[in-house]
């Protein structure tokens, strides 16, 4: 198991064992996990990202932490869209779509006025546009 792999680990652990809540330098901020299908692999995929709160949706980032590739969670949520996600204590099937012009501009400055951190993300990327995956409900 890689160390990336073995940090979303201990990640998706305390967010299980306290309904939803994580700490450290994710104190306060909203998480869930996503469950997605490898594309390549076939294989269940958990990742515990940061969310934003959309009218009857989630909005998630692809930020990479501001690296300047997509995360391979992204292109499983383009090959396949219909994924879960767990939040709090509930999970919910979902169907994932990229967010493009008006509506990605407006979650993403709502997003770096959240958590100011998605700032620093955006600057590293360079010339990389992050990616924001709305998810909703089934």
């Amino acid at each position: 198991m890689s160390d990336t792999n073995d940090w979303n680990q201990q990640i998706i652990d305390e967010f299980r064992a306290n309904d939803g809540k994580v700490g450290g330098m994710f104190e306060g901020m909203p998480m869930l996990i996503l469950h997605s299908t490898g594309r390549k692999s076939g294989q269940e995929r958990l990742n515990p990202l940061a969310y934003q709160q959309l009218d009857g949706a989630w909005a998630i980032f692809a930020s990479k932490a501001g690296a300047p590739t997509h995360p391979d969670w992204y292109y499983n949520l383009t090959a396949g869209p219909d994924v879960s996600i767990e939040i709090g204590t509930e999970t919910v099937d979902v169907t994932a779509r990229v967010a493009d012009g008006d509506e990605r501009t407006r979650i993403w400055e709502t997003q770096k006025a959240n958590i100011p951190t998605f700032a620093g993300y955006e600057e590293s990327a360079g010339d990389r546009e992050i990616p924001v995956i709305v998810l909703e409900p089934r």
